[in-house]
């Protein structure tokens, strides 16, 4: 297993941040570069919003998913949205999405995780796992209660 990690040295403490993916780190550092998005924040955006959300989320100004995570109100996902808007396109580029895009019935999967309250990323390696067992023509049904199973073991 390999981490990615970014250090913030600051003049009362050195902080070092790890992440599962070069998309998550990228995300990381380009929210941080946002006024007032500190690696506090920063983090709390990626614990709700998967790095493709989140590119999603940018690209067509939705302030209101930015804002889902802890410690972002309105303006400050205004500020993100907006700042990040032209930045993030040619910084990130197809990385942003971090993994391949998801066919329907696993899109569909990844969705009912999500709402139940997984996070995306245990949600995307369960949805991940079970298409893989089940092969390219698994239902949606097959898909969510076989990855229900592996997230539950996880």
């Amino acid at each position: 297993m390999k981490i990615l990690t970014d250090m913030q040295v600051r003049e009362d403490a050195i902080t070092l941040f790890g992440f599962g993916s070069t998309a998550e780190r990228d995300w990381f550092r380009l929210l941080t570069q946002v006024q007032g998005v500190g690696g506090r924040v920063a983090l709390a955006i990626l614990s709700v919003l998967a790095p493709d959300e989140l590119s999603r989320a940018v690209a067509s100004g939705d302030k209101a998913m930015v804002a889902r995570a802890s410690g972002v109100g309105p303006k400050l996902a205004l500020r993100i949205v907006t700042e990040l808007k032209d930045k993030a396109g040619p910084a990130l580029g197809p990385a942003a999405a971090g993994a391949a895009p998801r066919g329907g019935a696993e899109a569909d999967a990844l969705s009912a995780l999500a709402n139940l309250g997984f996070r995306p990323a245990e949600a995307s390696a369960a949805v991940g796992a079970a298409a893989e067992e089940l092969g390219p023509g698994a239902s949606l049904d097959a898909l969510v209660r076989l990855a229900l199973r592996k997230a539950s073991k996880g």
